[in-house]
């Protein structure tokens, strides 16, 4: 057994000082506030682990590259192909190392990873048709983070298009032969095998309400709505918005979490709250690619789930994300305080659409998940605790342990120098 004394730490009833949490086997096994220092310290805030729930770990070598052009979401795609056809198993493991390694450095304990990079260039399947997927697995052990492999299906350019040469590498060819090679995975302990539709234009309509059919019981997630022409591709060829459509299909539900949402329409917010589908929010890349703004407090107002995603990785802090959902909402509604810090904190830890339900909190019996946020900064210094979502960023975190083990010590990754590696994965793919 092992004692962390956290100096001050966020319990489910709020910040509290001088909490000693005992862990055994990964886990929580007592909490106490107000006790006297002992254990392993930890000081400044201690927060429950954060949860990324939508990344693509390979855009993270776009990043300062890309991000002072003109164009759209849809120009941007252009360039993010040009670099997926760079990848290889051991550069993708090489560059995924070092960015789950700076997410461990900003507090995420568990990464939703949306893979859709499966085959070699032009769509010929490695010798292992999961080498791809095996490499962000070992990436993710390497750093010491949980990760959820979102498996996605990806089988059309459009719809009623096939695959675009830049998208071959990502398809499989049907939904029988994307099974085939999902079943083939292993799931060590950190890793939980999940699937994920890549978009209502990348996957038929029969081929979706199959793949709901398939996939019950795994977290599931989709692209939904990052686009107005998205919506308006789907309305001409089915009549209906994307959410309604997968409604049709079968696939909103618990297990489901729609990632961005941002042009919902009519009662797709209905639909959603409906089904106890989860929303991942991702601000700083919809705010990159210029996706416009989502309907945040309007999900949240009517008590459908949020969570956070880094999505293309341009920036890695979970404190900004969820800073920028209520700023983003004060700058639509002229109004201060749409969200409370305690529903942005949820939607900062919500592990659960990653598979992870046992993650998320700092309570008996959970996973011993932790990220600690210094409160001398010149960021924090002065603030009071229960501040810290608004003052910190990922640079003030000290101390981040996962399951029991401190994989962030005094600001350094104990095993990884994040950005020698990232610099090197790097330079190799655009050398």
């Amino acid at each position: 057994m092992l004692t962390y004394w956290a100096e001050h730490a966020w319990l489910p009833g709020g910040p509290a000082a001088a909490v000693a949490i005992d862990v055994a086997g990964g886990r929580i096994t007592a909490i106490t506030a107000g006790a006297e220092r002992r254990g392993e310290i930890l000081r400044g805030i201690t927060l429950p682990g954060f949860a990324n729930t939508h990344s693509h770990a390979f855009h993270r070598a776009l990043r300062g590259r890309t991000h002072g052009g003109t164009g759209t979401f849809w120009t941007w795609r252009e360039g993010m192909y040009r670099l997926a056809a760079r990848l290889e198993p051991d550069s993708y493991y090489r560059l995924a190392r070092g960015v789950y390694a700076e997410m461990a450095l900003a507090g995420i304990t568990c990464v939703g990873e949306f893979h859709y990079l499966h085959h070699a260039p032009g769509g010929r399947p490695y010798a292992d048709p999961n080498a791809m997927g095996e490499a962000l697995i070992q990436a993710a052990a390497d750093a010491g983070i949980r990760i959820t492999l979102l498996d996605t299906l990806y089988l059309a350019g459009g719809f009623d298009r096939g695959l675009e040469p830049g998208q071959r590498r990502f398809g499989d060819g049907s939904l029988e032969a994307w099974l085939g090679r999902v079943e083939k995975l292993k799931a060590p302990p950190h890793t939980v095998i999940g699937g994920a539709v890549h978009s209502v234009r990348a996957v038929p309509e029969e081929a979706m309400a199959a793949f709901a059919c398939s996939t019950e019981g795994r977290p599931v997630h989709v692209h939904l709505s990052e686009q107005r022409a998205e919506n308006a591709a789907c309305r001409a060829a089915h009549g209906c918005s994307p959410t309604e459509l997968l409604e049709r299909c079968g696939l909103l539900g618990p297990d489901l979490t729609a990632v961005h949402a941002t042009h919902l329409a009519g009662h797709d917010i209905e639909l959603l709250r409906g089904s106890r589908t989860t929303v991942s929010l991702c601000p700083t890349t919809e705010r990159d690619l210029a996706d416009g703004l989502g309907p945040a407090h309007a999900l949240a107002e009517v008590g459908v789930r949020l969570s956070l995603g880094t999505d293309s990785n341009a920036i890695v802090d979970m404190f900004e994300e969820a800073r920028a959902v209520e700023m983003h909402e004060r700058l639509v509604s002229e109004e201060r305080g749409r969200f409370d810090v305690e529903t942005l904190l949820d939607a900062m830890t919500r592990h659960d659409s990653l598979g992870w339900a046992d993650a998320g909190a700092i309570e008996v019996g959970a996973r011993a998940d932790f990220a600690t946020a210094s409160l001398t900064t010149a960021r924090t210094a002065g603030i009071d605790p229960s501040g810290v979502l608004y003052a910190a960023t990922a640079a003030d975190l000290t101390d981040v342990v996962v399951d029991g083990r401190r994989i962030v010590k005094a600001g350094r990754h104990t095993a990884i120098d994040a950005g020698a590696e990232l610099g090197a994965a790097i330079e190799e793919l655009w050398a």
